[in-house]
């Protein structure tokens, strides 16, 4: 088959299009004959080896390795023990996420815990499915549901989501991946919602339905929203602590990605800053898929590059300001 492999690590230049072996299914897995890997975050840290992350909570990668996590697919094969797939099944799933944050996505084959998965609409098809499970399942377990009891490696406290119904939710990074999902999810529950990004996201997210939308170039979301119940930043980083202000006493920030924070100064302003991991669930996904399914949510692509072009598709999520997601196509 063919796949994207690292042999070292560096720039999109580093992604190799190479023949190799087809793997095969251990027990509890299932073998899928790939139709569209979405890409994330996770393939970039990895691919550069991830720098700046403390050896802590560096994990181990084998060269060389396939990058990549999130699937759509037809089942090729199973394992005798499993019963909850049969080979023509059409499926998709965020895989083994996150040890060892990657999964071999990025190939013609690959092979994946059932738990893993989850079975793909027929009415939506595997672009958009293969878009879905990593940012989906990060929307869904930050706003809706945690699904497991797996502390964050950054922080001691446990994430619980807050309630949605009625709450003013303010969706920083509203343009991506994770932040048009949280967004539509957050309505979904019944949230008046406020979209942050650039202003060349406006019409797509106005018609998402954000009933607010705030341009960052133009003015800062600090400075003109309050009272609100939750943010959710899905740019995270050190300035995360900039939409405390925005917080009504009570309120909750969730950094999708670790910030710095002063755990006094919560205190004080009465706010609860949370955050955690995204784990694969395919029961989970299977809820998300019922959503996109019915149109209750709506998944947006970026760009779609075919596998042998996956330098260029790591080229155009450096470029940044994605709207939606990017995806790799099989031949």
């Amino acid at each position: 088959m063919k796949a994207i492999r690292l042999h070292a690590f560096g720039g999109p230049h580093v992604l190799r299009y190479e023949e190799v072996s087809v793997p095969v299914p251990a027990p509890g897995e299932v073998l899928v004959r790939v139709a569209a890997a979405g890409l994330n975050p996770p393939d970039w840290y990895v691919r550069e080896g991830m720098p700046g992350v403390p050896d802590a909570f560096k994990p181990s990668f084998d060269l060389p390795l396939i990058p990549g996590t999130d699937v759509s697919g037809v089942v090729e094969a199973v394992a005798d023990d499993v019963r909850a797939f049969a080979p023509g099944d059409e499926v998709m799933g965020l895989l083994r996420f996150p040890d060892p944050m990657q999964g071999g996505a990025y190939a013609e084959y690959v092979t994946a815990p059932a738990g893993d998965l989850a079975l793909k609409p027929a009415g939506v098809d595997h672009v958009h499915a293969a878009a879905l499970p990593m940012s989906g399942l990060t929307a869904w377990q930050y706003l809706i549901d945690v699904g497991h009891d797996h502390p964050s490696p950054f922080q001691d406290a446990r994430h619980r989501p807050a309630g949605l119904d009625g709450a003013t939710v303010l969706v920083n990074g509203a343009g991506g991946g994770v932040g048009h999902l949280a967004l539509q999810l957050a309505a979904w529950k019944g949230a008046r919602t406020i979209a942050v990004a650039s202003g060349a996201h406006e019409r797509f997210l106005r018609d998402l339905g954000a009933d607010v939308y705030i341009d960052y170039t133009e003015q800062r979301p600090e400075d003109v929203a309050r009272d609100v119940d939750v943010v959710l930043d899905a740019v995270g980083g050190p300035t995360s602590r900039r939409f405390l202000p925005t917080l009504k006493r009570g309120g909750s920030l969730f950094p999708v990605y670790v910030g710095e924070f002063d755990e006094e100064e919560n205190a004080r302003l009465g706010i609860t800053v949370t955050g955690t991991q995204v784990r694969a669930n395919g029961a989970q996904l299977a809820e998300l898929a019922a959503l996109v399914d019915t149109g209750a949510i709506r998944v947006a692509v970026d760009s779609v590059h075919p596998l042998a072009q996956a330098r260029a598709a790591h080229e155009r999520a450096a470029e940044g300001h994605l709207q939606g997601k990017i995806v790799l196509t099989m031949a």
